[in-house]
């Protein structure tokens, strides 16, 4: 432990309880090294003390220490803290103690919480299709110009141009590294991984994925949003798609997966080829899981967390690729939230009654003018729009 980085790691692990007694004793031996006190709690006794505490999330202890940096600035080595939290009393003094001892300064604290939670959460409905880098920096992507995506090392690992990023696989990267690409309300991007497979990604998507894919190690990428994958095949590593609670697992084929917040269910539609649906907390099985065929839609109903499946006309599910949208029994309330997805607009209803009414329709690539057009000469529905604005009536 003999840099500050250490230091800092090894407090964020003590403020989470997360250390074992050989690291406790770090702490100790540093404490009493620099004569801060002589009645310093033994390795027992903070055991005790950390076993009487609740568990914390990364928040709280964001919190609390943010309280011991502060108090560290301003050289102080004890905290005034609320009697509901006196159990930390004793803790977080020695927490503040270490953190005087050492000299990080708020500017440390400040840099920690940016890397580990960016400050400012990614606006869907800006204009900016953003990448974010292993190291948590982030590189803009415009569909005007071109980029070259380095790895830690400052290799080139990748390079974008117009619509699409390719990723290369020559790199000498030899452990698993991700970067992950938000492609906001109103665009579509394709993304073509390491191993040759081609993503599209809808609007409003989150992937995020290997820099390289390792051999030996499964190929598993991380979806919130909808995408359709044209997988390379390689029987050797499985291509797994997490989407929250199910992974999709495939060895080479056509498949689109739909995993939207609003949305009821995960939906999978197979195009060709062989999937395996099952729940992320689960391992693969072959005779227990899920093997959707082509033609067919595995739902992965959330509430209920069962998987089912029916046959379904495959372009309706897949047509966004080329512009097309499509509602099925879907709810007007997701019918508004897709609609300001694809559209990047904001949609105000103020007619009610209309929320939870169940709509089919089918669009070509067309204007959000046409599309409430429609939906006003079918289904009488008054709105108004103003700018980026809709409002219905």
């Amino acid at each position: 432990m003999n840099s500050n980085s250490e230091i800092k790691n090894l407090l964020q692990k003590f403020v989470l309880n997360q250390c074992t007694p050989e690291e406790i004793n770090e702490v100790i031996a540093y404490y009493k090294k620099n004569k801060l006190t002589d009645d310093f709690p033994t390795v027992g006794d903070i055991q005790d003390l950390l076993a009487e505490m609740p568990k914390m999330n990364s928040q709280t202890a964001d919190d609390i220490f943010l309280n011991i940096l502060q108090a560290s600035k301003e050289n102080e080595t004890t905290i005034s803290i609320s009697s509901g939290k006196s159990n930390f009393r004793k803790y977080i003094s020695i927490a503040a103690s270490v953190l005087v001892l050492f000299g990080i300064g708020f500017a440390v604290y400040k840099q920690n919480i940016t890397d580990k939670t960016p400050q400012h959460k990614f606006d869907f409905k800006s204009t900016d299709i953003v990448l974010q880098l292993e190291d948590g920096n982030v590189q803009i992507i415009s569909e005007d110009h071109t980029i070259q995506v380095r790895d830690s090392k400052g290799n080139i690992v990748g390079n974008q141009s117009g619509d699409k990023l390719v990723y290369e696989n020559n790199s000498d990267l030899e452990k698993l590294s991700y970067n992950t690409i938000k492609i906001p309300y109103g665009k579509k991007f394709q993304l073509q991984l390491s191993d040759g497979t081609l993503v599209h990604l809808n609007s409003g998507t989150t992937l995020k994925y290997p820099v390289k894919f390792i051999a030996g190690e499964n190929r598993q990428v991380f979806l919130e949003g909808e995408a359709f994958f044209d997988v390379a095949k390689d029987k050797k590593h499985p291509f797994i798609v997490n989407a929250d609670k199910l992974n999709v697992r495939v060895l080479g084929t056509h498949f689109n997966v739909s995993n939207y917040p609003e949305d009821e269910s995960t939906d999978v539609v197979l195009v060709e080829g062989s999937v395996g649906m099952y729940r992320s907390n689960e391992a693969f099985n072959a005779d227990l899981n899920t093997i959707l065929k082509p033609g067919y839609k595995g739902s992965f109903d959330r509430e209920k967390d069962k998987i089912f499946t029916k046959p379904v006309l495959t372009d309706i599910y897949t047509s966004w690729i080329s512009g097309g949208l499509t509602f099925r029994s879907m709810t007007f309330k997701n019918i508004i939230t897709k609609l300001e997805r694809r559209y990047n607009v904001t949609i105000i209803n103020k007619n009610e009654n209309l929320a939870n009414e169940k709509f089919n329709a089918s669009f070509k690539e067309e204007s959000i003018e046409k599309v409430m057009s429609y939906f006003n000469d079918i289904h009488g529905i008054n709105y108004t729009i103003k700018n980026n604005q809709i409002l219905i009536k």
